[in-house]
């Protein structure tokens, strides 16, 4: 479907520079180690309902009335203004859903390719679909013809089947961001066509925490594409044969039933409204604070309790310190309750450990970002490593401790470059930190 830029804009120093160029190459992404994805702590029953949710429903609340799919298997093509960073990522990401996920995909130069990738500038993208940083389109097959028939495309749910997709994403944004788009997209052209927010470890999220796909996505895919369902089949076909799938699937999944859903409201509206630069200043506030107080209905663990508080609390950043920071203390409450919001909770921390040093507390920033930076790496989250450390080197700078400060920005340079874009905007991040609050001593 369409990922989406607000909360990418929000949360990073520059969602649309490229990562290239003559100051810092951002071809390569940094040396974490990346392991297979572990698998979804929840049970079956729940794994049925998200992923019925996930395949039946558009983004917009509209049912699809069956089961669309690729039958057999499937080519994928590069195609446009390639960034430099992403072939090394998708040939990282299409072994992962040959061997995780299960699905025969291979790369091909051949023109009848079933899946193209096609990147292109993100001001065009932006004339088509505003507030979407990339999204998926099926049965077109390249920018041109999709320009050509005025940015329209078959709906989604008049298809009996998918035969050809095409994912588009920015050609000019940070590798990072790029590489986001490329798993979201690529998985939602290959199974859920929906985003839901109430999803806490998923890129099926438009709360783009999640930046890789996740052990939930991952065994998602596989369910779709098991054997034992078929393109055209219905909602209530799918899930009377969900329950043998996930068992096989996920044998140590069986235990435990499925919550009941909480429906998002309005809250979903306000967060939207809250997220769009589109928005004045005084709107995307007042929408925060609604979706801030409808929050506080959701059951504990749901990410949704943390995520209201969250972007309340960045929206107060610059207007009101103090609320702010009792608003993210709040998300941080929130996000710390289930294992499953811990990249969450670590997006939380940057924030705070910001304010901490706009009141001169560097001990307290640099013991949050600290603590937070391996949580950065275990979900291979270049830019939120960065800024972690970016922030931690300021932070160990005001407590005198120079020569750690630039050991961690010289270690972190890979990360940053990745994640952030070059050295130029590395550049600004640091400047505006070092305006922070109380001058250093000297």
């Amino acid at each position: 479907m369409q990922r989406g830029i607000a909360l990418a804009a929000l949360i990073a120093v520059s969602a649309c520079v490229s990562g290239g160029g003559p100051d810092g190459s951002g071809d390569s992404a940094p040396a974490f180690a990346v392991l297979p994805a572990p698998k979804p702590l929840r049970s079956n029953a729940a794994m049925a309902t998200d992923i019925l949710d996930l395949a039946f429903e558009l983004e917009s609340g509209r049912e699809i009335p069956r089961l669309t799919r690729f039958e057999g298997p499937i080519r994928l093509r590069l195609a446009g203004e390639v960034p430099a960073s992403l072939p090394a990522d998708l040939a990282r990401l299409l072994g992962r859903l040959r061997t995780e996920a299960g699905i025969e995909i291979r790369p091909t130069e051949d023109a009848g390719a079933e899946i193209v990738i096609e990147a292109v500038p993100s001001n065009q993208l932006q004339r088509a679909a505003p507030g979407a940083a990339c999204f998926t389109v099926p049965e077109v097959k390249s920018w041109a013809a999709y320009a050509l028939a005025g940015y329209r495309a078959p709906d989604w749910a008049s298809l009996a089947s998918r035969r050809q997709v095409t994912v588009f994403l920015p050609s000019d944004a940070t590798a990072q961001e790029a590489r986001s788009c490329l798993h979201e997209e690529l998985a939602q052209a290959l199974g859920p066509l929906n985003d839901l927010y109430r999803l806490p470890d998923s890129v099926f999220n438009d709360d783009d925490m999640e930046t890789v796909l996740t052990g939930f996505d991952i065994l998602a895919l596989r369910a779709l594409n098991a054997p034992e369902l078929h393109s055209g089949m219905g909602r209530a076909e799918v899930a009377a044969r969900l329950p043998a799938i996930l068992a096989r699937l996920n044998p140590s999944g069986g235990a435990g039933g499925a919550a009941s859903v909480q429906e998002d409201g309005n809250w979903r509206q306000d967060i939207e409204t809250a997220l769009s630069p589109a928005n004045s200043p005084i709107a995307r506030i007042d929408a925060a604070a609604r979706a801030n107080r409808a929050s506080q209905r959701f059951a504990a663990g749901d990410p949704r309790a943390g995520f209201g508080p969250y972007v309340y609390g960045r929206q107060l950043m610059n207007h009101d310190p103090d609320e702010a920071r009792r608003q993210l203390e709040a998300a941080a409450r929130a996000y710390g309750l289930s294992r499953l919001t811990e990249v969450q909770s670590a997006h939380v921390a940057v924030q705070l450990a910001r304010l901490d040093l706009a009141t001169g507390d560097p001990a307290t920033a640099r013991d949050r970002t600290r603590s937070a930076r391996p949580i950065a790496v275990a979900h291979d989250d270049a830019a939120l490593y960065a800024e972690l450390a970016l922030v931690e080197a300021e932070a160990l700078d005001r407590l005198g401790e120079a020569a750690a400060a630039d050991t961690l920005r010289l270690d972190s340079l890979p990360a940053a470059r990745y994640g952030l874009g070059p050295d130029t905007i590395i550049g600004q991040m640091r400047r505006g930190l070092a305006a922070l609050g109380p001058a250093k001593e000297n």
